[in-house]
């Protein structure tokens, strides 16, 4: 018996578990809870008590596109910034997160975003990170790689720039290293998996959720099999909204009032959203 355990004991120091194999297991087997918000619209949120080295709470939406694409929107403002749950009450959304980047002194999109055909905002910061493009009309949507001259991307009735690019043909894409990459931060994405749209927040600077870098959070989406996706504006603009929850439909908990509640969100320039 004591040959049996030293034998063990050896295997475990020889062959350990590595951290991504235990994070990607963590993923695997966690119990979600899960709402179905109206047909074709699915929420589900877990909290996870060790993945990537601490503690996570993430929320998703499982839209359908084939019955949703046609409600699929963007809303934004040239200048200034509202929060997202305004943005969302104002456009009878019945699900949303917050979108781009923004300048935060006057507001309004840093980067490329046109919507119904309106150019509302163009690129006025050429930052690498934002290199993917949101594009969808009635009949399409697509999460790309900008072009060099994004005449192709831009020339569709909606477009978000946001970035970088995570998953690209289901493969993760490279990321340039850096404290915007590499630090854990609260996160929003969108995603394409299948015929379903993704809307994901990981909540962040806290305790209670650490947030993830942008390395761990291309992993996490190759696990939840999705086959393109790009990173939103997220730190203290990280927002998710569902119609009729409690909170003024702040399903997530956003940073920027520094604690673990629903009141923390941040003004924004521009969502994406689900109309009722």
């Amino acid at each position: 018996m004591k040959n049996l355990f030293l034998f063990l004991l050896f295997l475990s120091a020889a062959f350990p578990i590595s951290a991504q194999e235990h994070d990607s297991t963590a993923f695997a087997t966690q119990a979600w809870t899960t709402q179905t918000i109206k047909k074709g619209i699915v929420w589900k949120q877990a909290h996870f008590q060790n993945l990537f080295g601490g503690e996570q709470e993430i929320n998703l939406i499982e839209i359908d596109l084939k019955r949703h694409l046609r409600k699929l929107r963007l809303a934004g403002v040239p200048k200034g910034t509202k929060l997202t749950s305004t943005f969302a009450q104002e456009n009878n959304a019945v699900v949303a997160i917050n979108g781009g980047f923004f300048n935060t002194k006057i507001g309004g999109a840093t980067d490329f975003i046109k919507i119904e055909g309106e150019i509302i905002n163009v690129t006025t910061n050429k930052h690498p990170r934002s290199n993917a493009y949101l594009t969808f009309d009635k009949r399409s949507i697509q999460i790309i790689p900008q072009t060099a001259d994004s005449i192709r991307e831009t020339r569709v009735d909606n477009v978000l720039r946001s970035g970088p690019l995570l998953i690209s043909g289901g493969e993760i894409m490279e990321i340039s290293k850096g404290g915007f990459s590499t630090n854990k931060h609260p996160r929003t994405v969108v995603a394409l998996s299948g015929h379903s749209l993704i809307f994901m927040t990981i909540d962040g600077r806290n305790k209670q959720s650490h947030g993830v870098t942008l390395f761990e959070l291309s992993r996490l989406l190759k696990w939840y099999a999705c086959d393109a996706a790009m990173n939103l504006d997220g730190g203290g603009s990280t927002t998710m909204y569902i119609k009729d929850q409690p909170d003024n439909g702040v399903v997530n908990y956003p940073s920027d009032n520094k604690k673990f509640d629903h009141l923390g969100e941040r003004p924004v320039a521009n969502i994406i959203y689900i109309k009722n």
